[in-house]
């Protein structure tokens, strides 16, 4: 796979990630408009895109083609793991821009640039830590 085309996957595929955490966020928020609701809805929102971009990254990212719940627990552990930090990212981009501006379109706006700027590392923690020896990029 050339630079370009795993640039383009792993963008897209942070875009389909994005667009699932988001989706999940309001459809919590719709029944939750509160401060605890924004707190379940951004933990709902951070749990669907995990799963979405490891089942993604996993297969068309890092060729990963190891199979058994073992090996699937293991990698998806570490690639939580690794998550963890970028997580943080994104959550304090998100909590930040509402905190500012008290608006969910600027909310989402942070989450974006979180998420993108938490995408970046997480590639590249992923590449060392949770896939290292598979795949075309590892």
């Amino acid at each position: 796979m050339t630079n370009g085309t795993l640039i383009l996957r792993y963008g897209l595929f942070a875009v389909i990630a994005t667009l699932a955490n988001l989706g999940a966020q309001r459809c919590v928020l719709a029944f939750a408009a509160s401060a605890m609701g924004f707190a379940l809805a951004v933990a709902a929102g951070t749990v669907v895109g995990l799963v979405v971009k490891y089942l993604l990254d996993r297969r068309w990212i890092f060729g990963d083609r190891e199979t058994g719940l073992r090996a699937h627990g293991r990698k998806f552990a570490r690639y939580t793991g690794t998550g963890a930090v970028t997580t943080l990212i994104f959550w304090g981009s998100e909590t930040g821009f509402w905190l500012i501006w008290r608006d969910d379109l600027m909310r989402e706006v942070g989450a974006v640039l979180g998420l993108a700027v938490g995408y970046m590392a997480k590639y590249q923690f992923d590449r060392r830590y949770v896939f290292g020896g598979t795949g075309e990029r590892a």
